[in-house]
């Protein structure tokens, strides 16, 4: 039913040439490489039926929201764009999203609750999620046949493990994205989550919780389970090799991987002194220009050929990340072993603040990392001083 009055609508309004294209006569797409062969073909078929083309521009990811900025405001971006749940607050913050309106309660029933609640901003929903993802454990099976379930474990087994060019456990320990889920695993949160959202002023990160996370990668360093100069790089270039034991990683990693030759397993990150890490998870989805004059267009696209079930499974063969409507979960998880550890380790997490004030957090934690793995500063300190750094910067917007 609704697919026959979106489709007939929008009919009417290309018959009587009410609607109109960013550019004359095309709906224009942004996205990233993952994402673009399967819209292309999803585009042919909406010309196909419509007799409106589908341009779909593929672009680093990390430009697309840095270019949306700056041509949305004055009518030259795109009508959709393809990108992370985080985007958003800063996004509707410039009145640069369109709400998502069209999805009825039965509609939302097909998606996870939590990927919804990662595109909903201020109360209002402003995209349509298709994949999740958080970081795990990947571990390879030649060198540990059976994962740790504790970070005791962990620093036992790769104690074992490091010899030579080999290296037992690694990560990029630097980065904040990755080290979030020792630092909450006893209570460290970045802002306090209310029942009318997130309180940006009540900030976790140097609590009693935190502390124990940051003193366990200071501990890290100290007991060289993670030799001086780890980066990401690093780490990846190390398990492709097979010369890496364990790593926390993302599901992005996994392609390279297997076209390695590596045997990897993935399950949740070990338990910090019996805290459950909880990392962040990223929900990547649609997103709706709202200076975009060819709105309804966009909607049936959205509505009936992007998130369908069918092209939502294309989009996970060609992006294998977990699945976030619920009937493409259920067909792909028998078929793909990697699914139960990266979504255990998903069902543990919390969405990534999509506020902008999450833009002064990345920074002055990562300073306060590289501090404590360095071994330059206490974690108390260090945590306590970005913290002040954080407030500092927010208050000043």
């Amino acid at each position: 039913m609704k697919r026959i009055f979106i489709s007939v609508l929008l009919v009417s309004l290309l018959t009587f040439g009410i609607v109109y294209a960013s550019t004359p006569g095309k709906l224009i797409i942004w996205s990233s490489e993952k994402q673009t062969e399967v819209l292309q073909k999803l585009g042919a078929e909406f010309e196909a039926e419509y007799g409106v083309p589908v341009e779909v521009k593929q672009m680093n990811f990390g430009d697309i929201k840095t270019k949306f900025l700056t041509s949305a405001p004055s009518g030259e971006g795109p009508d959709i764009i393809v990108g992370a749940h985080d985007w958003v607050g800063e996004l509707v913050t410039d009145g640069l999203l369109e709400p998502i309106t069209y999805m009825s309660s039965e509609d939302k029933d097909q998606f996870e609750s939590v990927a919804l609640k990662a595109f909903t901003y201020n109360g209002k929903l402003y995209g349509v999620p298709y994949a999740v993802e958080a970081v795990a454990l990947i571990y390879n099976k030649a060198l540990v046949p059976t994962p740790p379930k504790t970070m005791k474990e962990l620093f036992t087994i790769a104690k074992k493990l490091t010899s030579g060019e080999q290296v037992g456990f690694m990560y990029d320990i630097a980065n904040f994205y990755f080290s979030f889920p020792l630092l909450s695993a006893k209570g460290g949160y970045v802002f306090k989550d209310t029942p009318t959202g997130l309180d940006v002023h009540d900030i976790g990160l140097a609590n009693e919780g935190a502390v124990t996370g940051g003193e366990l990668l200071a501990e890290m360093r100290e007991e060289n389970i993670i030799p001086k100069g780890a980066n990401y790089n690093i780490m990846d270039g190390l398990f492709k090799e097979g010369l890496l034991g364990m790593e926390i990683n993302g599901p992005w990693a996994r392609k390279d991987y297997r076209s390695a030759g590596i045997n990897y397993g993935v399950a949740p990150i070990p338990t910090v002194e019996g805290g459950v890490p909880k990392p962040f998870v990223g929900v990547q989805g649609f997103m709706m220009n709202s200076k975009s004059e060819n709105k309804m267009m966009a909607i049936e696209f959205l509505a009936n050929f992007a998130t369908s079930m069918k092209s939502e499974l294309e989009l996970y063969y060609g992006d294998p990340r977990i699945p976030v409507r619920k009937d493409v979960l259920d067909e792909v998880k028998d078929k793909d072993p990697d699914l139960a550890g990266f979504g255990a380790s998903a069902a543990n997490g919390i969405p990534m603040p999509n506020v902008p004030e999450m833009g002064a957090v990345w920074g002055n934690m990562g300073d306060a990392l590289n501090l404590i793995f360095n071994l330059k500063d206490t974690p108390e300190h260090a945590l306590k001083t970005a913290v002040e750094k954080i407030k500092k910067a927010i208050e000043k917007k």
